[in-house]
C-alpha cells in the first residue's frame, strides 16, 4: 500500500474521538440492531431484514450502501459467531458514522449485520440450534457428519453435563492434554468443525440452519453484478490480546498474499496454506463446512476475496473454558442460577473485553482495515 493512500486511510479510520469509539458498542442485540439501522439510514443505505424462523424479532439486517467510483464491492459480515457481534456491530456503527461524516464511500458496500442474531441476543456463541455457523456452509448434506478422530476422546472433558463449577480445574486439565497432543493438534481437533455431538461445542449442525439458508439464498443479490469482491468477515477470541490478523484459509486467497499484504500490511496477514500444519504461532485452524469456503465456491468467476479478521482477546485456552462454561450452563443450568449468568457474563467478556484501551484500539483498527479494503487497487489483476 502507497504512503500516501495509506495516510488517507488512517486520516478517514482515526476521525473518531475515544468517547465516540467506545460509545459504538452496545449493551445487548437488541439496541446494536437499532442502532445500525439508524446508522445505515444516515448513509442512505438500501436497508433489507431477514427474520430468523418465526421470531421477527431475531433478524439478519443488510445495509448496501451503493457510491465511489473504484470498481470493487466491499462486504463486512458480523455476528457469525453470535456473541462476537457486540465487537462486529461496533465496528460497522463506526464505520457507518464516517461515511456518514465524509458523505460517500470509496466504493460500494454490503454490511451484514449479526447473521446469528440468536447467539447476540442469548449471549451465546452457537445459534438456536447450538450450531456453530461457521461449520454448517457445508457443500453438500454428506458433509454433515463425521467429527476429528481426537473430539471424541476429549469429548469427556469439553463437554461434561453438569452445571459449570469455578473449583473444576480445567485449565490444568487442558494444559495436560497441550503438552500431550501439541497446541496445533489440540485446536484444529477442537475446533476444527464436529457433527456427531449435537450438544457439544463446535458443532457443526446435522443440516443448513436457518442462517445459513439466507446467506445462501440472498448473497449474488447483494453484491450484484461487480466482478471483484472483498468480503470481510469480523471476529474475536483468537490471538495476541488486541492484535488483528487477517486469516486467509482458502487456496486462493492464501495465492493471493502478496494482494493483501500490499493492500493490509503485511503484519495483518496469515495466510494458513502458506503455513506448515504444526506451526505452533499460527492463529488459524482449518475449519470444515466455513463460510468462507462456501462463498469462494459459490462465486468460481469472480475476482472473490476472503478474509476472516480475527482480533485477539484472552487466549486460546481461557477462551476455550469461557465457551465450555457457558455451554454447560445453557444445557445443565437454570437461567436464575449464578452459575448461569457468571458463565454469560463471562463469555461476553472474553470476547468483547470490557477494558477501554482494547475496545479502542480494536475499533480503530477494525475501521482501518476496512476503509483499505474499500480503497484496494484491482489494476494488477
Amino acid at each position: 500500500m502507497d504512503r500516501q493512500r495509506e495516510t488517507q486511510v488512517k486520516s478517514r479510520s482515526k476521525r473518531m474521538k475515544p468517547a465516540d469509539l467506545l460509545n459504538c458498542f452496545s449493551p445487548d442485540y437488541f439496541v446494536a440492531k437499532d442502532r445500525f439501522i439508524q446508522a445505515a439510514q444516515n448513509c442512505d443505505a438500501i436497508l433489507q431484514s431477514f427474520p430468523i424462523g418465526d421470531d421477527s424479532d431475531l433478524s439478519i439486517d443488510v445495509a448496501t450502501i451503493n457510491g465511489g467510483s473504484r470498481g470493487h464491492t466491499t462486504v463486512i459480515s458480523s455476528g457469525l459467531h453470535g456473541v462476537e457481534g457486540f465487537f462486529g456491530s461496533a465496528v460497522q456503527l463506526a464505520f457507518l458514522s464516517q461515511i456518514a461524516e465524509q458523505n460517500a464511500a470509496a466504493s460500494p458496500i454490503v454490511l451484514i449485520h449479526a447473521i446469528n442474531p440468536f447467539g447476540f441476543a442469548n449471549l451465546r456463541r452457537w445459534n438456536e440450534n447450538n450450531v456453530d455457523l461457521n461449520r454448517n456452509f457445508c457443500q453438500s448434506n454428506d458433509d454433515f457428519r463425521g467429527s476429528p478422530p481426537a473430539y471424541a476422546d476429549l469429548n469427556s472433558l469439553l463437554n461434561p453435563q453438569t452445571p459449570p463449577s469455578p473449583f473444576e480445574p480445567f485449565l490444568a486439565k487442558a494444559a495436560l492434554q497441550i503438552l500431550h497432543r501439541g497446541m496445533p493438534a489440540i485446536k484444529q481437533a477442537v475446533a476444527g468443525g464436529q457433527y456427531d455431538f449435537p450438544a457439544g461445542m463446535f458443532f457443526g449442525g446435522s443440516e443448513r440452519s436457518a442462517s445459513t439458508k439466507i446467506i445462501q439464498q440472498n448473497y449474488g443479490n447483494w453484491i450484484g453484478e461487480s466482478q471483484n469482491v472483498i468480503h470481510m468477515d469480523l471476529h474475536t477470541g483468537l490471538g495476541k490480546r488486541a492484535a488483528c490478523k487477517l486469516l486467509l484459509e482458502e487456496t486462493r486467497d492464501a495465492e493471493s498474499y502478496p494482494w493483501y499484504a500490499k493492500t493490509f500490511g503485511e503484519q495483518y496477514v496469515e495466510a494458513s496454506r502458506l503455513h506448515p500444519n504444526d506451526a505452533a504461532d499460527r492463529t488459524a485452524y482449518q475449519a470444515s463446512g466455513s463460510l468462507g469456503s462456501w462463498l469462494h465456491k459459490a462465486n468460481p468467476n469472480r475476482n472473490f476475496r476472503f478474509a476472516l479478521a480475527e482480533f485477539g482477546t484472552y487466549g486460546l485456552v481461557k477462551v476455550l473454558a469461557a465457551l465450555r462454561a457457558e455451554n454447560r450452563a445453557h444445557f445443565h443450568a437454570n437461567a436464575s442460577d449464578s452459575r448461569y449468568q457468571r458463565a454469560k457474563s463471562n463469555l461476553v467478556e472474553h470476547f468483547c473485553p470490557a477494558g477501554p484501551a482494547w475496545r479502542s484500539e480494536v475499533i480503530e483498527k477494525a475501521t482501518q482495515i476496512i476503509h483499505q479494503a474499500t480503497d484496494a487497487d484491482w489494476s494488477d489483476l
